[in-house]
């Protein structure tokens, strides 16, 4: 029998080769087949240290920072927004129970009012579309809305409850936007028709100082400011004396503000209709 044909070269014949062996650590390689992290901390460097070392000093792209740049602007508007509602809250935090409930009274009263003005004129289209005579109701109704726009617009007199508020000013301390403040808070109470020492009020007056006077469209008033105010007085009144409002500004001028209600005011001021000098009905 020849060597091949022995029983343990044919084994050895039919296994693949050995896999030679790994290297064994030298004196060049000491940390040999260790992982990184092991070789990194014989090699005095922890893993800590090389995460430090990756974040800082920070690296930033232009992405980076153009992203940080908004987000900053956009902090900053949150906080300013913040700080606005805070100042115009702080009035009413500081409010007592019954000027909060009269305050929230005249809320409802003012969606009241405009829930009526609503039901009016849907009554309006109603009468219009069921009327036998749709001509003459429209008639009607031109005739009853011309009589209301010349109160509004101070060409007709006009009557009705409402208040009278009276100012004295004896320091001399009162200016034309502290009486301006007042007929805005009259008009967003529902005032229908005002005039001031005998100057009617409507859309387009201006107040303006005048020395110790005031002037209202250029007729100069003076002192004791006097306003004739038609509306509900119920809405008015309240209105005027809300915490920061328009009392107690005047007063902390040292002036005297006194309102009287009354169940007949007359407005009986009147201003001349002005024609426009560019705008024209577009059914023209």
């Amino acid at each position: 029998m020849s060597d091949d044909e022995q029983p343990a070269n044919r084994l050895r014949k039919e296994l693949p080769d050995e896999v030679p062996p790994s290297r064994s650590p030298s004196a060049d390689d000491p940390a040999g087949g260790l992982p990184g992290a092991a070789r990194g901390e014989r090699n005095g460097v922890t893993g800590r240290q090389r995460l430090l070392k990756g974040l800082w000093p920070p690296r930033l792209t232009r992405a980076q920072l153009i992203v940080a740049l908004l987000l900053f602007g956009l902090g900053f508007g949150l906080a300013v927004q913040v700080a606005s509602n805070s100042d115009s809250d702080s009035a009413l935090r500081g409010a007592r129970q019954e000027d909060l409930v009269r305050i929230l009274d005249e809320l409802d009263d003012r969606t009241q009012r405009l829930e009526d003005e609503k039901q009016g004129l849907e009554k309006q289209r109603d009468e219009l579309e069921n009327s036998s005579d749709q001509a003459e109701e429209a008639r009607k109704q031109t005739l009853e809305k011309e009589r209301q726009l010349g109160i509004l617009a101070g060409t007709v007199a006009a009557q009705g409850p409402g208040i009278t508020v009276t100012i004295e000013d004896t320091k001399g301390t009162v200016e034309a936007d502290m009486l301006l403040d007042a007929v805005q808070e009259l008009r967003a109470a529902g005032a229908e028709a005002i005039q001031v020492n005998g100057v009617r009020v409507v859309a387009g007056t201006y107040l303006a100082d005048a020395g110790n006077s005031v002037t209202v469209d250029g007729n100069k008033i003076n002192a004791p400011y006097r306003f004739q105010v038609i509306g509900k007085p119920q809405d008015l009144e309240p209105a005027l004396n809300i915490p920061g409002g328009v009392v107690q500004t005047l007063e902390k001028e040292q002036a005297t503000v006194t309102v009287e209600r009354s169940s007949k005011i007359v407005v009986d001021a009147l201003r001349a209709a002005e024609r426009p000098d560019y705008a024209r009905s577009s059914s023209q």
